[in-house]
């Protein structure tokens, strides 16, 4: 079973994907604040993450560029899943080492293909 680590700090999102995603045959771990998503992702090294980018403690940026940076998580897929829309927010994303950028509200179909798509790659 994949395991998909989900960095965002709005609870009802969160558990929104959660159930989600477990119903689509996903492990999922959660996290709230940008230090707790890379210390999870460190620690489970996740087959996926769906990191959000305005977060508590450190933002998505860093982490998604941290954890790029490292040859032991830089083969983890990345889903940057935010309300910040625009061409410098998803630029700045690419940078960090982002593979996909998706703004919300979102279609969660197009998401869970974009999960799968990434994961079988």
């Amino acid at each position: 079973m994949p395991k998909l680590l989900v960095v965002e700090d709005e609870g009802e999102l969160l558990e929104f994907l959660k159930m989600r995603l477990e119903a689509n045959g996903y492990e999922v771990i959660g996290a709230c604040d940008g230090k707790e998503g890379f210390e999870k992702a460190v620690k489970e090294k996740p087959d996926l993450i769906l990191l959000d980018l305005m977060l508590p403690k450190v933002d998505g940026y860093w982490v998604c560029n941290l954890l790029k940076k490292d040859k032991r998580y830089d083969m983890i897929p990345i889903i940057i899943l935010t309300a910040k829309s625009g061409a410098e927010h998803s630029k700045l994303a690419k940078e960090c080492g982002a593979d996909f950028y998706m703004t919300k509200p979102f279609e969660i179909e197009e998401l869970l293909s974009k999960i799968a798509s990434l994961i079988k790659k």
